[in-house]
């Protein structure tokens, strides 16, 4: 077997654990706020409202702002706001992460330049 086939063999191997560890875990993820947010919380108590969650108290996430792309399709590691279709949402992200990384690094490679 050629280098060249090994190191592709090796890259699809890598690609396919990645988009199934993805798919598989993604469900698995902790909905319970992270470090940052419990920390940004700390002041302030989350109230269920008609409108939605409101914060009351005094803390910092009481100045946070979504951010421009909450509203976008794999907003919340979810595919519409849909929780079912977590791990779809975690196959894309490594898919598109898998593309632009692979696309960099070729774009980027040291390339022979003399002819054999």
């Amino acid at each position: 077997m050629t280098r060249t086939k090994r190191t592709w063999l090796f890259f699809a191997g890598f690609a396919l654990v990645a988009l199934v560890i993805a798919g598989a875990l993604s469900y698995f993820a902790d909905s319970d706020p992270d470090g940052l947010d419990s920390a940004t919380l700390k002041g302030c108590e989350v109230v269920q409202t008609p409108q939605g969650e409101q914060l009351t108290g005094s803390c910092i996430a009481q100045r946070a702002e979504d951010h421009d792309l909450a509203a976008g399709p794999l907003a919340d590691y979810a595919v519409g706001g849909d929780d079912r279709f977590t791990g779809l949402a975690g196959v894309a992200g490594v898919a598109v992460t898998l593309a632009l990384a692979g696309g960099l690094f070729w774009l980027l490679r040291k390339r022979d330049r003399t002819k054999t």
